[in-house]
């Protein structure tokens, strides 16, 4: 076999892995970020001060080390211990906390610390912050795997699934259509200007990059001969052309019905769809892999079809961001929404586990009911575990007095200089920087995945060699996204 066959017989017919182990990934990065959170308040508390000195180097290798580092270990060398990893940041982040508490509580009046009052107390923010760090960490979480899948040393089990099957790069499909969706400007609340029409052409416009993108990952990998998984998209398809038409006919479905119902049409979309599969012969021709050289419709039926699912989970996900969206004040509310959150999420994964025991199990190639409900109830534990820790910092920076952990609650106060440093400290941050050039930051590791693969054997990489491999990769993506923020540029072109 040659290179690319056995690179593309290394990333096929395989089955994932639990719905359990993917929800444990879930608390991973939550603690990444308490952690982080905890150090700077540490530091302020022995300094009472912050940024760190040369904070364009040493912000960005605190995050690194602490935010992209685990996550990186944890998809390879660590991964059969990752229950043992969580137990042990967990642990670490509790003896901290109560640290900072035991210290705060000495110098402070004991009102100030209690739990009654601060659900009373009020918040501020100009973006909700777990929202904002869902969309950053599963494009983090996408860049990550979309290279770590090409070594031997990432779990196969944690691999796209062939047809059915739940892989941690399963769900990161859905939850990157997800992540699109939660800050669309119909999940912001923004009214349509102009006639309808006229918002529909606009959207047809707006998506110019993606469909630009796609054309240019086609010709590249034609060109190139880079190994491909035709199971997942087709022969001529790929994410940025599901990306736009996604995008165009979710503007067209809410532009003509209430953006308020979007998850009653996502679930007669998804319902028919299935419906449509079980009843029909589209399931045996989306499945049946020898008949692609007929015409373009054989030839890239999983992207074509599976369009249907990812805008059931684009409309779900609109549903969800005009519930995060609408204003509260108080830590209370707030607490209450990330509980429906998990209530959310809980009733999705018993309607999941009857799906899977009377319909079907779960397949990311048909984007079937299954798929649409285990993405929806993922994206919403995952969201909840954040929101709980942007809690947890809340909570701690209002004990120790330090405002100036980023990407994270702050309480609600007269302005003040905190504000300006709060900036600063923003403009060091690493969830920031990548916040501020999502699609940049995409692109950008899909080019250098590319240009990894074609210098590096990664099927005969050692582990140490892999993981190094990875960590390089992964600190260049950051580095340049990092420097771009630094300096206030954001890369768009629509």
């Amino acid at each position: 076999m040659s290179q690319r066959d056995l690179k593309e017989a290394f990333i096929s017919n395989l089955n994932g892995t639990s719905l359990q182990e993917v929800a444990l990934g879930s608390f991973l990065t939550p603690l990444c970020l308490i952690n982080r959170g905890l150090i700077l308040t540490l530091y302020y508390q022995a300094k009472k001060t912050l940024p760190l000195p040369l904070p364009l180097i040493s912000h960005l290798l605190l995050d690194f080390c602490l935010l992209i580092l685990p996550l990186v270990l944890s998809c390879t060398v660590l991964s059969s211990v990752l229950h043992q990893v969580i137990l042990s940041l967990t642990f670490v982040s509790a003896c901290v906390l109560c640290y900072i508490y035991r210290v705060s509580y000495r110098s402070a009046r004991p009102p100030q610390n209690t739990v009654s009052t601060f659900l009373q107390s009020h918040v501020k923010f100009n973006q909700i912050p777990f929202v904002t760090i869902f969309r950053v960490f599963v494009n983090v979480k996408t860049a990550i795997s979309i290279l770590a899948v090409d070594f031997s040393v990432f779990p196969r089990r944690y691999a796209k699934a062939e047809t059915y099957g739940t892989g941690v790069m399963d769900f990161g499909v859905g939850a990157y259509v997800f992540a699109n969706a939660l800050v669309c400007p119909e999940a912001r609340g923004k009214n349509i200007s102009g006639s309808k029409m006229n918002h529909i052409a606009k959207q047809l416009l707006s998506v110019w990059p993606l469909v630009v993108l796609g054309m240019g990952r086609l010709l590249s990998l034609k060109m190139s001969g880079y190994q491909e998984h035709v199971t997942e998209y087709g022969v001529h398809w790929n994410f940025f052309f599901t990306l736009a038409i996604v995008r165009v006919v979710a503007s067209v479905l809410l532009a003509v019905l209430p953006a308020n119902k979007s998850w009653l049409i996502a679930l007669l979309i998804s319902g028919f769809y299935q419906f449509t599969l079980e009843t029909s012969g589209l399931k045996a021709f989306i499945i049946h892999n020898n008949d692609r050289e007929k015409d373009y419709l054989h030839a890239n039926k999983e992207g074509i079809f599976s369009v249907v699912g990812y805008v059931a989970i684009y409309m779900a996900g609109v549903q969800v961001g005009l519930y995060v969206m609408q204003p509260r004040s108080n830590v209370r509310q707030w607490l209450q929404t990330l509980f429906n959150l998990l209530l959310g999420s809980v009733v999705l994964y018993t309607a999941l586990y009857a799906c899977q025991t009377l319909v079907e199990p779960v397949s990311r190639r048909l984007a079937n009911l299954p798929f649409f409900l285990w993405s929806v109830a993922q994206s919403l534990f995952f969201m909840f575990c954040l929101g709980t820790a942007d809690m947890v910092l809340l909570f701690s920076k209002r004990t120790s007095g330090c405002h100036l952990v980023p990407s994270s609650w702050n309480l609600y106060k007269k302005q003040s200089d905190s504000d300006k440093k709060t900036g600063e400290i923003e403009r060091h941050c690493l969830v920031q920087a990548v916040s501020r050039n999502q699609l940049l930051f995409f692109l950008l590791a899909n080019v250098m995945t590319g240009l990894t693969n074609s210098i590096v054997d990664t099927l005969g990489c050692s582990s140490t060699f892999s993981v190094c491999v990875l960590l390089s990769y992964m600190f260049v993506n950051c580095f340049v996204i990092n420097v771009l923020h630094f300096w206030g540029i954001t890369l768009k072109f629509w």
